[in-house]
């Protein structure tokens, strides 16, 4: 599975006082679709961590195309781009309940050892996941 979507409503705590979600909560909405997209693998970001890796974003790139508002059902659609080695990078859809695209976005991780602080290999329990 290369793709999974995760559907929520934004709270009023994400805007500002027109309504509108403030940019800045967007990456936290790419952060849940990431881990989502990981658990629907069977994979969690948890357990990861326990077996002593981390993924820390190394890049975040978002276009915004409309705005998101107050109590609107929206949809992150977290697609993976290419076959992960060392670095994974991930393209994003988010749509409102209409379908309207709201903004895209692009994030690259990169595997880290968390004993060495190194980067690492993509740990081969999420390439068989993905049939690579």
């Amino acid at each position: 599975m290369r793709t999974n979507e995760i559907s929520f409503r934004i709270r009023y705590s994400e805007t500002d006082q027109m309504g509108v979600v403030y940019h800045g909560n967007y990456a936290q909405y790419l952060e849940l679709a990431r881990v989502e997209w990981l658990r629907s693998l069977g994979i969690s970001y948890k357990s990861m961590e326990e077996g002593g890796i981390m993924l820390p974003v190394i890049s975040l790139s978002i276009k915004y195309l409309k705005p998101a508002l107050y109590d609107d059902l929206i949809t992150v659609k977290v697609i993976l781009t290419k076959k992960p080695a060392v670095r994974i990078e991930f393209d994003y859809e988010i749509l409102n309940e209409a379908g309207d695209l709201l903004a895209t976005a692009n994030t690259v991780l990169v595997f880290m050892d968390m004993k060495r602080k190194r980067p690492t290999k993509c740990p081969q329990i999420l390439l068989d996941k993905l049939k690579y």
